[in-house]
C-alpha cells in the first residue's frame, strides 16, 4: 500500500468520524433556532427535518483539513469562498432568497477562484482535435459562468432523499481516483474528506442512524457547497501547470447534474418560463411521474452518473482523443435533451406500443 492510499484512509475514517458526531451537535441546535425544512404542497416528507447535512459536511472540511492539509493560500482561499457559499445557502434555507439574488452571489464568490487565487479555465484541451483552444481573455467571464453551473447544477439535483449525496460521491470518488493517478495529495485529500463527509450524511439521510438520531436533509448550504468544490477542484485538476487530467473529462464526471440543468432550463425557455423558474420538471421528478419509487429513481440516476464518469475515467485513462470524447458527451447530451424535451409523447408511444403487443 503506497503513501497516497494510506492517507486516504486515515482521512476517510477522519472526516467519517467528524462528520458523525457534526450530525449529531447540530441536530438540536437546528431545531431551536428554526433552520428545518418544513412539508409543503411541493415537499411531501413528514414533520420538520433538520436542514444540517451541508453545514456538517463544512465543519467536517474546516476540520479534517487543518489536519492533514499543509496550511497554503489556495486553501484558505477555498475555505473562505465555501465559508461565504455556506451562509448564502443556509440564508436561503431560512428565507427563500430569490435566484437572481442567489446567482449574484454565486459569482461574487467564483470571483475568489478566479481573481483571489488566480486561476481560470485557459485551456479547453483538443476538444476540437485542432490543437489545444486557449480561452485568452474571454477565460474569466468563462470560469465565472461555469462556478456558477457546477453550484446550480448540483443544487437542483437536490429533490429526492440521497441524490445529492450519491451524485456527490460518484463524483468526488472519480476525482480522487483522478488525482491519484496524477499524484497529487492535496486535492486527492480534498476529495476524500467529500467522499466521507457524504457517506455519513447518507447515513442520517437514507441508512440506518436515521432511525436512531433522525432523519435530516442537505439544506441549499450543502448542494452549494458541494458544487463550488466540484468546480473548484475541476479548474486546478485541469488547468494548474502540470494538470491532472483533461478538461473533457471534467464534463464526464458531472454530467448527470449538468445535463439536467440543462435540459430543465431549454425546456422552461421553450415554454416561455424564465431559466430560473421552479418546476417540478427534473429527472427525479420524471422518475416518479414514470411511476418508479423515490428509491428506484435515485437507483437509476446514480447508475447513471456512475456510467458516465466511468466512461470519462476511461476516456483519460486509455487516453482516448479528446475531440471524440468531447463529441461522444455532445452527442449524449443531445439525446438527453431531446428525451427530455419530448419525454411524454416518448411515454405515450411506449404505452400505445405495449397495448398492441
Amino acid at each position: 500500500m503506497d503513501a497516497m492510499s494510506s492517507s486516504y484512509n486515515y482521512v476517510f475514517m477522519w472526516a467519517f468520524a467528524v462528520a458523525c458526531l457534526a450530525i449529531v451537535g447540530l441536530r438540536p441546535i437546528a431545531a431551536n433556532v428554526g433552520l428545518v425544512d418544513r412539508p409543503n404542497a411541493r415537499k411531501k416528507h413528514l414533520g420538520d427535518v433538520p436542514l444540517i447535512g451541508g453545514i456538517a459536511i463544512y465543519f467536517t472540511m474546516l476540520i479534517v483539513s487543518q489536519v492533514f492539509l499543509e496550511k497554503s493560500q489556495l486553501v484558505n482561499l477555498y475555505m473562505i469562498s465555501c465559508s461565504f457559499m455556506v451562509l448564502i445557502g443556509a440564508l436561503d434555507d431560512f428565507y427563500d432568497v430569490s435566484a437572481k439574488l442567489r446567482l449574484l452571489a454565486q459569482l461574487l464568490i467564483a470571483s475568489i477562484l478566479v481573481l483571489g487565487a488566480g486561476h481560470a479555465l485557459y485551456d479547453m484541451g483538443n476538444i476540437l482535435g485542432l490543437g489545444n483552444v486557449n480561452l485568452g481573455i474571454v477565460a474569466i467571464p468563462v470560469t465565472l459562468l461555469a462556478v456558477a453551473t457546477a453550484i446550480n447544477a448540483f443544487n437542483m439535483t437536490d429533490g429526492i432523499d440521497g441524490l445529492v449525496g450519491f451524485l456527490g460521491i460518484v463524483t468526488f470518488s472519480s476525482l480522487c481516483i483522478l488525482f491519484y493517478w496524477a499524484n497529487n495529495q492535496e486535492l486527492f485529500v480534498m476529495s476524500a474528506i467529500f467522499v466521507a463527509a457524504l457517506s455519513a450524511f447518507l447515513l442520517f439521510n437514507l441508512g440506518g442512524l436515521r432511525r436512531i438520531f433522525g432523519k435530516i436533509f442537505m439544506g441549499d448550504a450543502g448542494s452549494m457547497m458541494i458544487g463550488l468544490t466540484v468546480v473548484w477542484l475541476l479548474v486546478l485538476g485541469t488547468q494548474n501547470g502540470e494538470a491532472s487530467f483533461r478538461p473533457v473529462t471534467a464534463l464526464w464526471i458531472i454530467a448527470v447534474p449538468l445535463m439536467d440543468m440543462f435540459a430543465v432550463m431549454h425546456r422552461r425557455v421553450k415554454k416561455g418560463k424564465s431559466p430560473l423558474s421552479a418546476d417540478r420538471d427534473h429527472l427525479h421528478h420524471i422518475c416518479i411521474r414514470f411511476g418508479f419509487s423515490s428509491k428506484s429513481s435515485l437507483t437509476i440516476i446514480t447508475f447513471f452518473a456512475m456510467l458516465f464518469a466511468g466512461f470519462g475515467l476511461l476516456g483519460e485513462h486509455y487516453k482516448i482523443h479528446e475531440g471524440i470524447m468531447m463529441l461522444s458527451f455532445i452527442v449524449v447530451f443531445i439525446i438527453y435533451d431531446y428525451a427530455f424535451i419530448h419525454i411524454w409523447k416518448i411515454s405515450r408511444l411506449l404505452r400505445r406500443y405495449k397495448r398492441r403487443l
